[in-house]
């Protein structure tokens, strides 16, 4: 998979075609731990101006381009035969790789982090939508402070359930560092770092029109949604993630 770095993420410059298809070659192998992240602004602006963030995010094998601003970055490098014409948007991956999957019984799906209630609804659309599709095991970890051994019983849990995709959305960064800090520990398998995918696809948050993510303005709609929230990361992040690409265009 080609990659190029957006202010300093190695970046795939691939669509869901291509990471549908090599997250499940890696799933089929069965011998080792892969990580997925799908970056958007926060997550690339948070891993140059963090260093434990930027440590996290090295142990990942693929970064998918979650934002348009990560696709114009990228194209902007690129010659015009390898430019993307989408983002690889996080929760459509996570659709189109249950899609793929679906009424094939070697691909086993993990649902971990979120409330009971979201995991409940999430493993009754998924049962609706794609047909055939094996949640072989969701869990739902505890508010706050983990016990000393919770990882561990998530991990025993992963292993008896035989997942081989293992969706994480316990919020970032939060589940960027968990995985990277189990992953020589955690059952062989694919994960992936999937933020609010769990919300969007329950039906308890609303997605931005598509016309508006075309346009790189999820931002402003979730803004919009959850000002109190949302207002000072969007803010934050995006104008980090605006001034490091001046700096670096000026190098």
């Amino acid at each position: 998979m080609h990659t190029h770095p957006v202010i300093g993420l190695p970046i795939a410059c691939t669509d869901y075609a291509g990471a549908v298809s090599w997250i499940l070659a890696k799933a089929s192998d069965g011998a080792a731990t892969y990580a997925v992240e799908a970056a958007n602004t926060h997550v690339a602006a948070l891993a140059r101006s963090d260093r434990d963030f930027r440590d996290a995010m090295r142990r990942f094998d693929l970064i998918v381009p979650d934002g348009m601003p990560l696709v114009w970055s990228l194209n902007a490098s690129l010659p015009p035969e390898k430019r993307l014409n989408d983002r690889v948007y996080g929760p459509t991956l996570m659709l189109e790789t249950l899609r793929a999957s679906a009424g094939r019984p070697e691909f086993r799906h993990f649902l971990f982090g979120g409330k009971e209630s979201t995991l409940e609804k999430l493993r009754a659309s998924f049962a609706e939508r794609f047909p055939g599709v094996e949640i072989a095991g969701t869990y739902s970890p505890p508010f706050g402070e983990w016990p000393a051994d919770e990882t561990e019983r998530v991990c025993e849990m992963i292993r008896a359930s035989g997942a081989n995709l293992v969706w994480v959305g316990l919020g970032c960064p939060k589940q960027e560092h968990w995985i990277a800090r189990h992953k020589d520990r955690l059952p062989p398998a694919v994960y992936f770092g999937i933020g609010a995918a769990f919300a969007f696809h329950a039906g308890e948050v609303s997605q931005a029109p598509s016309l508006l993510q075309k346009f790189g303005l999820e931002w402003a709609y979730r803004i919009a949604a959850e000002p109190r929230r949302l207002f000072k990361r969007y803010f934050t992040y995006n104008s980090l993630f605006l001034w490091y690409s001046l700096c670096d265009r000026r190098k």
